[in-house]
């Protein structure tokens, strides 16, 4: 339809509709530009409930108006912000209601590498702004973790790394959390996966993890950018689990590396930070053990010493007892004349008293003493009786308000407590004895570790001659008596003869005579 006519023709120029002629222009435009991509700056931004996303992509000298669907905008890799510069795919279309064009978009991307940066940039300083970066929030790694949560692809090299260095340090129990790690999906399953296994419950059928690695290996900015978003970041800060990030390369870093608690160069270098060496642990405590030990002997020796010189400065006894021993005999030589004396005086004063005493005294002290006590008899059956009615009333207002129901309530409250006390007393006692099981089982698990009786087991032998371990052919050949060590128990061998001819019938079997040694 040629919408322009010569102006030449006057009335003969068609006459369309509104409808129409938006309609044509409709056509038009999408008949020459059904897919385009477009380079521009990210405007207005517009989220309304429906999830379409509204947005003006301009430059410094026009705007257009751009529509996001919500099917497209939810398999975005990158969602727009005002003021990103993206490169916009899709198809240019009116929209006759409003007399505008606009471009319905079916994918939006970054334009290189600076407004990634720009994004990032933007996005690491507000994270920084509500202090989600600060040091103080940062949580200590647990020294030996006893579960390891390990958020990572399944398929990748990262989960073998990572489980091989753990079993080459300190092998430990490990939980998976499979996710995607680039592409549309990785953000919000990784923040899932962190929040899971903070949602765990400690001591559960699946329990909670001591500590995560959020894992993957390298790659460029657009591979890794799902660990770049603000969700996979601000459920790193959540974690209440230690988190160490372990996202690329060394030179790689993301935004889950600032608000981890520990990050790691690479996936390695995670599992080498989560685990101590087993060895050299060992070691350490067996090296602590012999300080321990030299540490009391020198006390023991010390203290022993001191006992001794001290002992050296105290007085013998017999120097002790002889001031005592002296008085004593002083003190017994005065006893006999001080025995006679006061025996004297008191015989004097007995004397001089008796002297003093007459017959007919006694007999008015008897008489008096018998005319008060006569006197005090009338007065002492009413006082009797007045006390005897006192206390009588006083019984009674007792007896009131005493009430034997009050005393069985309280007995039985009384008895209801000494229950829970004993049932609180049971129960911390179980506790206890299970807490001090649990310890004795971890220190026999690690004593059956690191004996030698279960490298027996997996079907090595120990050689002994003459009662010491062989570990060459020249030593067996010189043993008088050779005995080998199995899991079950020894078998004795022949002496020196019979060991040349078994080691002579070994290299003939094809096997050496390392092979009953244990290495």
């Amino acid at each position: 339809m040629d919408l322009i006519d010569d102006p030449r023709e006057g009335a003969n120029s068609p006459e369309f509709t509104v409808s129409e002629i938006s309609g044509a222009i409709k056509r038009v435009i999408e008949g020459n530009f059904g897919h385009v991509r477009i380079k521009g700056e990210v405007g207005r931004v517009s989220r309304p409930r429906s999830g379409h996303i509204y947005l003006d992509l301009k430059d410094d000298r026009a705007v257009i108006s751009g529509v996001i669907w919500k099917g497209v905008a939810a398999r975005l890799q990158t969602q727009p912000e005002e003021g990103m510069e993206v490169v916009a795919t899709g198809r240019v279309t009116t929209f006759g209601g409003q007399s505008k064009y606009q471009i319905v978009i079916e994918e939006i991307k970054p334009a290189g590498m600076g407004a990634l940066m720009a994004l990032l940039e933007k996005r690491k300083k507000q994270l920084a702004a509500e202090g989600l970066f600060e040091a103080a929030r940062k949580r200590p790694l647990p020294y030996l973790p006893e579960i390891i949560g390990v958020v990572t692809s399944p398929s990748g090299a990262v989960i073998r790394d990572i489980l091989h260095r753990l079993r080459d340090r300190f092998p430990r129990k490990v939980l998976v959390w499979p996710v995607a790690v680039q592409g549309a999906n990785c953000a919000p399953e990784v923040a899932r996966a962190i929040e899971g296994f903070n949602a765990l419950t400690p001591g559960g059928a699946l329990p909670r993890p001591d500590l995560l690695i959020v894992a993957r290996g390298g790659g460029s900015v657009e591979d890794l950018w799902g660990f770049n978003e603000e969700v996979v970041a601000r459920a790193a800060a959540a974690s209440q689990i230690p988190l160490i990030s372990a996202v690329g390369h060394e030179t790689d870093t993301t935004l889950i590396d600032y608000v981890s608690d520990r990050r790691a160069p690479t996936p390695t270098a995670a599992a080498e930070l989560a685990v101590p060496v087993r060895h050299e642990l060992a070691a350490w405590l067996e090296g602590q053990g012999a300080r321990m030990q030299q540490l009391v002997s020198q006390g023991l020796s010390g203290r022993d010493q001191r006992l001794r010189d001290m002992g050296r400065a105290l007085p013998r006894p017999e120097s002790l007892l002889e001031g005592p021993r002296q008085r004593l005999d002083r003190a017994g030589e005065k006893l006999e004349p001080a025995l006679i004396a006061g025996v004297q005086r008191r015989r004097v004063y007995l004397s001089d008293r008796a002297g003093a005493l007459r017959p007919a005294t006694l007999t008015q002290r008897l008489r008096s003493e018998r005319q008060r006590l006569g006197g005090c008899a009338p007065r002492l059956a009413p006082a009797l009786g007045r006390a005897i009615a006192a206390r009588r009333d006083r019984y009674e207002a007792l007896a009131r308000r005493f009430r034997p129901e009050s005393l069985v309530q309280e007995n039985v409250r009384k008895r209801e407590a000494l229950e829970k006390l004993s049932a609180r007393l049971g129960e911390a006692g179980q506790r206890q004895i299970r807490d001090w099981r649990g310890r004795l089982e971890a220190l026999d698990r690690l004593r059956e570790t690191l004996s030698y009786k279960s490298t027996l087991a997996r079907g090595y032998a120990v050689v002994r001659g003459d009662g010491a371990v062989v570990t060459g052919v020249a030593a067996a050949r010189a043993a008088a008596r050779l005995e080998i060590e199995f899991a079950d128990g020894r078998l004795a061998v022949g002496g020196k003869a019979a060991g040349g001819g078994g080691a002579a019938a070994g290299r003939k079997g094809g096997g050496g005579p390392e092979q009953g040694s244990l290495f």
